[in-house]
């Protein structure tokens, strides 16, 4: 027991100290940064567009404009499909000028460059398009494929998507056999052949009328040179450009 009352005092209590509020450190906006991250932004968005905007190479040689006007109805057909360009290309011209104007062959659309092979791994699918050689592709087109070796040397175009398109004389003259004798080019780099089949419909079973166009894909008949394609084939040739955009859209998302 202590002296006094007896008890034990308690410890005195120390005063609070008083807690000042913590400060909020104020975020400094400069002008400088406002710029930046627009500026992030944008380059976002454009990054997003670009990844967005898949590329369908149409890569074709026309003598007399009959495949042209197919290539034509096809990057309509393509740009139907959101985020995927249509984008035309033309082969070199293997024929002098003189034989040329003595084919009476009309003068190329410098409106449409030239490719060259290299600039195939640019594409997210290709569609190739040539007239007919006894049954077989043009020479030009043939040239173009076998300037393609460093690409198969090196496997560029394995897994890319790729189909055709083509021009025949007559209604025998190889409107499959010309897209058959073709597939060989695609086998050796890997690439993903895609017909349209007779995904089409009714268009392709139509006995009305003579026109082009295969499982393998669109074509017209040029007869003499005077038969410019019909309203059918072009049709054909549209579809085959949607049906492939549509193709190329989904192994793209895929691959994400």
């Amino acid at each position: 027991m202590g002296k006094g009352s007896g008890c034990i005092p308690s410890k005195p209590k120390k005063a609070p100290v008083p807690v000042s509020e913590p400060e909020k450190a104020e975020e400094t906006v400069t002008v400088d940064d406002r710029a930046s991250t627009s500026a992030s932004r944008e380059v976002a968005a454009a990054t997003q567009e670009a990844k967005k905007n898949l590329k369908l190479f149409i890569v074709f040689y026309s003598m007399y404009g009959h495949v042209e006007s197919l290539a034509r109805s096809i990057k309509k057909g393509v740009e139907t499909v959101e985020g995927v360009e249509g984008v035309l290309y033309r082969v070199t011209e293997t024929l002098p000028k003189e034989v040329l104007e003595a084919m009476q062959a009309p003068e190329k659309d410098e409106s449409v460059p030239v490719i060259a092979a290299e600039k195939l791994v640019e594409a997210d699918g290709l569609l190739f398009g040539f007239p007919t050689r006894f049954g077989s592709m043009a020479a030009q087109m043939k040239g173009f494929f076998d300037s393609t070796g460093q690409l198969w040397q090196e496997q560029k175009l394995a897994g890319v998507p790729a189909g055709f398109f083509v021009s025949t004389g007559t209604q025998g003259g190889g409107q499959e056999t010309t897209a058959w004798t073709a597939i060989t080019q695609l086998v050796h780099h890997g690439m993903l052949y895609v017909p349209i089949g007779y995904t089409f419909g009714a268009g392709m079973f139509g006995m009305d009328s003579i026109k082009g166009g295969t499982p393998y894909g669109a074509g017209t008949f040029a007869a003499d040179g005077s038969r410019q394609p019909s309203e059918a084939e072009l049709a054909i040739a549209e579809y085959q450009g949607k049906y492939m955009a549509t193709i190329v859209k989904k192994l793209a998302i895929k691959d994400d």
